[in-house]
């Protein structure tokens, strides 16, 4: 749909693959819904991975400062990552709405927001937006960046991303099943590593590190209390065994991981690794590689539509 003013004009990016591939039907009918609305857009596509960096980057050197995802987490945390890689707009005056499409939606679960389209593109014609918190990851071996909207983690919890691609066709027992059939294989690291200014070494079973509250389909790996408060929620489990993961398995999805005995949940503000050989980094789901990072918080960084 064309329009005379970008200012109003939300630019629509699709994820066709997302949660094991949209129908056409389904895309159409949220296009509709968008004209029932008269939501102004520009709808589409992405063609490979990665791809929503790039049209986000392009859109806003055009003007854009409103976006639409269709997708999963995987798709919005790469809108993200094209939003936050920019240098052309204050990304404080980017607002992204979200219609989920994906198979474990973990970041739309933290705000209630709806599956349904109808009611998703409802929102984005109330147009109540807030702001959230950001979190960046510079890995220094690599000079590589890339940020996250939801819950980065580091060891077991990257090591069962880098697995999870067996266990696709279990939907939303994926992440579930694949930790399960891990757990045995995993070999904790040893890591030196700075919590803002304390610096310690030892053997690290994982790290999450969270802005929001879900991840893994559901779980709650970390005390969470908001996603506005300039402070990642901080998990740190150094050792556990299997038979105390799964007798104390509904802790990790009633947002009581704090009751767990292995664990130590607090709030940082940033996280170095200084010595770091093995141990994989995955942010919202995505491995993003391995080695020497540094975790840091950007306060209020982007408009989110909500309920």
């Amino acid at each position: 749909m064309e329009t005379e003013s970008l200012d109003t004009c939300w630019y629509t990016i699709c994820n066709p693959t997302s949660g094991g591939g949209i129908k056409q039907h389904k895309i159409d009918r949220i296009l509709s819904y968008l004209k029932e609305y008269q939501i102004s857009y520009q709808f589409t596509t992405t063609q490979y991975p990665h791809h929503e960096e790039e049209l986000v980057q392009i859109a806003i050197q055009q003007g854009y400062s409103k976006f639409i995802c269709i997708g999963g987490d995987g798709t919005i945390n790469h809108m993200i990552n094209g939003i936050m890689k920019q240098k052309h707009t204050d990304t404080k005056h980017i607002k992204l709405a979200v219609l989920p499409t994906g198979t474990g939606n973990d970041w739309v679960k933290n705000y209630n927001i709806p599956k349904d389209p109808r009611k998703a593109i409802q929102l984005i014609q109330n147009d109540k937006s807030i702001f959230q918190d950001i979190g960046k990851i510079t890995l220094t071996d690599e000079n590589k960046v890339a940020f996250f909207n939801n819950v980065a983690g580091i060891g077991f919890d990257a090591f069962v991303v880098k697995n999870l691609s067996l266990y696709r066709k279990w939907g939303s027992l994926a992440y579930l099943i694949a930790a399960l059939s891990s757990f045995n294989s995993f070999k904790k690291n040893k890591i030196r590593y700075s919590i803002d200014s304390d610096e310690m070494e030892s053997y690290i079973f994982l790290f999450s590190i969270g802005i929001c509250r879900f991840s893994g389909a559901g779980m709650q790996f970390t005390d969470f209390k908001n996603h506005q408060h300039g402070y990642f929620d901080f998990t740190m489990i150094k050792t556990i065994t299997l038979f105390s993961v799964i007798t104390q398995i509904l802790k990790l999805y009633n947002g009581n991981i704090n009751e767990v005995r292995e664990t130590d949940c607090f709030h940082i503000k940033e996280l170095k690794l200084h010595r770091n050989d093995s141990c994989y980094i995955q942010a919202d789901g995505e491995l993003i590689g391995k080695g020497n990072a540094v975790f840091k918080l950007i306060p209020n960084a982007i408009q989110l539509i909500i309920p």
